[in-house]
This record gives C-alpha cells, structure tokens and sequence, in this order.
C-alpha cells in the first residue's frame, strides 16, 4: 500500500502544480503579493495531498520559541517536504535559494515576484551584497528570513556541512535567529520513491540572538539543531548506524 501510495502522489502533485503555475501565471503581472497568495494555495493543496495520499501528518514543537518582530529561521534540510509545509508554518517567508533556481521558467518567475533570497554558491562579494539587499527588503515587509544552512538535503545520520551564508545574515542584519531540528528525511528520504506514513515532528529551538561572531554562532547554530535533530531521531527509533524507520509513531 506504501508503495501505491508513493506512485499515486507524483502525478497528482505534477497535475496539481501545473493547474496552478498555468492557471495563475496572469498573476505574474500584478504585485507580488498576489504570487504569494498562489504560492500560499499551492502549497495548502499539496500538504493536503501529502496528507491524505501518502498519510504524512506534521507535528510542530516550540512555537514559544518565535520571537515577536523580525527573525531568521535557520532549518535542519531532510527532504522536500520542509520546502512545502514551512509555507504554512511561517506567513509569507523570503526563502533563500540557489540563484539558478530563478532562471526556470514560470517557477523561477513566480520566485522573484515573492521576493525570494537568491544566494550564488560561488560566495563572491558581490553576490553575497545581493543576497543580504534581498534579505533586508523581506524583512522591511514583515516577514521573516528562511534559510537551510547546509544548502541541500542530508540524509539522517549523514554528517553535517553547514555554510557560512547564514552567518552573513545573522551578522548584518542584527536579528535572533531561531534554530530548526526535524526528522522528516525517516518519512520521505533523499531522492527516494517511497514515502512512508508517520508524523514528521518540526522543532523551533530557542533564538540566538544577535552579537556572537561568526565562529560562535556557527558553532552555536550547529550544536543546538543536530542535538536535536539526533533527539528526534531517536526518540523515532533511529541511530546513526540504523537506516531510516517504516513508519514514526505519532
């Protein structure tokens, strides 16, 4: 049944996300909060999808621990399902992304017209005052910073190689940043087919709050979401050492 489940989702999550992008690309021609409304819609209908086809539920932990005004959240990266549903967890987030994203169509389109947060893997100084000019203008709009430190998915238990991005936006924009441990690589792994069901289990850790320098918030940020994050795991029944669960209790 996994398996059906698993081979049903895909084609409905592809006719679903062209039923949107097509439907809603007039949308492209007015402000960007509009593109933010379809983003908000396509994103409600797919972890909707999620849901009830392949019974992914999400549990969120530590919402005490966002601050009020401006914030960046700094996440743990397991799987795609994290891109779907912090849609839905945090209102209107700026999203850092590869700057090579924004050149597909339509998908790349819809990104800029969001404000989304280009970052150039090359670490150039030009590109990293790019970066932190769109990260400033998120935050001038009320919404808040989102950013996965390691730039890609890992695979539970893989070893962490975080980068230095983040550091830079903690550094020039002088807000906490809140720190982000999940297990969702046990449910929906790296590139895989099967997706089990279970319950993935967001954590919001407490806020750094600004001052450190860039060696100790790095380390800082590290501690705080792979502790976690192997707290979750093995409350899970995972192990460094193990492969992924079937199915977390929830």
């Amino acid at each position: 049944m996994t398996l059906i489940r698993s081979l049903l989702f895909n084609p409905l999550l592809w006719l679903w996300t062209a039923v949107m992008v097509f439907g809603c690309s007039p949308l492209l021609l007015g402000p960007g909060r509009w593109s933010m409304a379809a983003q908000n819609v396509w994103a409600a209908g797919t972890a909707a999808l999620i849901r009830h086809v392949l019974g992914i539920r999400c549990e969120v932990r530590g919402r005490e621990n966002l601050p009020e005004g401006p914030m960046i959240v700094a996440s743990k990266h397991q799987s795609a399902y994290e891109t779907v549903v912090f849609h839905q967890l945090l209102h209107d987030p700026g999203i850092v992304l590869k700057k090579e994203l924004l050149a597909i169509p339509l998908y790349g389109w819809f990104s800029r017209r969001m404000g989304m947060i280009p970052i150039d893997r090359g670490g150039s100084a030009r590109a990293m005052r790019v970066m932190l000019r769109a990260a400033e203008k998120v935050l001038a709009q009320g919404r808040p910073i989102l950013i996965f430190p390691e730039g890609t998915r890992s695979t539970p238990g893989q070893p962490p190689r975080y980068h230095a991005g983040v550091a830079g936006l903690y550094r020039h924009l002088g807000v906490p940043v809140v720190p982000v441990a999940l297990n969702s690589g046990l449910l929906w792994g790296r590139r895989a087919l099967v997706k089990r069901p279970g319950t993935v289990v967001f954590q919001y850790l407490p806020p750094i709050q600004p001052g450190l320098d860039r060696h100790a918030f790095m380390a800082e940020l590290e501690l705080r979401i792979e502790t976690a994050t192997a707290a979750l795991l093995a409350e899970a029944g995972f192990h460094a050492v193990d492969k992924p669960v079937d199915e977390l209790r929830g």
